[in-house]
């Protein structure tokens, strides 16, 4: 019992099942992670250089291309680290840290979908009164307000993981520290930390969702009603990419840590997390720069601004 109360390290397992496939799967992280890690940042300096794009649709992109950053930059530089090594281990703290800073930039994340979908339902259901409901002061506190759940919901996750009791050398069958692989590498009974777990899911997405579809509704009737086929198409197109961003984001974290399944298949679990922390953070600058003509037309701006002061 000594060892169990003198933890120092975890053995990340990841995918030392598949010792063959090793060195593609590096190649693959790093490929993600670097894509992910441009695209994100082009995304945030693009918006913060051009003026045009200094409205709150795009501060709240330029937020979500932060948090992409910041949750893939959480899990991939440990990972890519642990395929070259033999030794697939990883601190007790560095455990603790990388599952509070994962949970709080994905749960922020997961708030500020919803929001940015509240500022779609605003500037089309109510375009007069977009600037007053909108302001710089009002966005502000709509992103503290989504970092402030992000937060709570990551101290508290944290706090009941490394409240359970493991041992010297515990195992965590997947590739970095996630809520569920850790509960399952724990020696003691795990029910509360999953009926917490559950239960902060069943706040945070439910509301989160229930905006989001709420907000949708209310635009497709205002959509429908437009007489104008130029004004109905921009609307869309305005939408387009935030709906997609979030049938991607939430359908992959419901599989994950809305049912019991997650706990019970570390192996699909860790198949689908690929896709949820590198994979998604490198598509979201590509679904929202390549279906937006502002990003598009910035860009060039951008670069024609840096050309001009090259040949000056």
């Amino acid at each position: 019992m000594e060892n169990c109360t003198t933890v120092t390290e975890f053995i990340l397992v990841g995918f030392r099942d598949h010792p063959k496939l090793e060195i593609p799967f590096f190649i693959i992280f790093l490929v993600l992670y670097i894509t992910t890690l441009v695209g994100n940042s082009c995304m945030i300096t693009i918006i913060n250089a051009d003026p045009l794009l200094h409205t709150p649709m795009y501060y709240f992109l330029r937020n979500l291309s932060f948090l992409d950053f910041c949750y893939s930059s959480a899990i991939a530089p440990k990972a890519l680290v642990n395929f070259l090594e033999k030794k697939n281990t990883i601190s007790y703290e560095g455990c603790v840290v990388q599952l509070m800073l994962f949970t709080i930039f994905v749960t922020t994340e997961c708030v500020l979908l919803a929001v940015m979908a509240y500022d779609r339902f605003v500037a089309i259901c109510y375009p007069l009164l977009y600037p007053i409901k909108m302001s710089k002061t009002s966005c502000h506190h709509l992103v503290a307000a989504s970092y402030t759940c992000g937060c709570a919901n990551g101290v508290i996750q944290t706090a009941a993981s490394f409240h359970l009791r493991f041992c010297n050398h515990s195992k965590i069958n997947h590739f970095y520290c996630d809520i569920p692989a850790v509960m399952k590498a724990a020696v003691t009974d795990t029910y509360i930390n999953e009926v917490v777990m559950f239960s902060l899911c069943s706040v945070v997405v439910p509301i989160s969702t229930g905006v989001i579809f709420t907000s949708y509704a209310y635009i497709l009737s205002t959509i429908l009603k437009m007489h104008s086929t130029d004004g109905r198409q921009k609307a869309f197109s305005t939408c387009a990419s935030h709906i997609t961003a979030v049938v991607i984001f939430y359908g992959t974290a419901f599989f994950i840590y809305a049912q019991p399944a997650a706990i019970s298949s570390p192996s699909q679990s860790k198949i689908v997390s690929v896709f949820y922390t590198l994979v998604i953070p490198m598509l979201n600058p590509l679904i929202y720069s390549l279906r937006n003509k502002d990003v598009k037309q910035a860009l060039k701006r951008t670069l024609g601004k840096r050309r001009f002061v090259s040949i000056s």
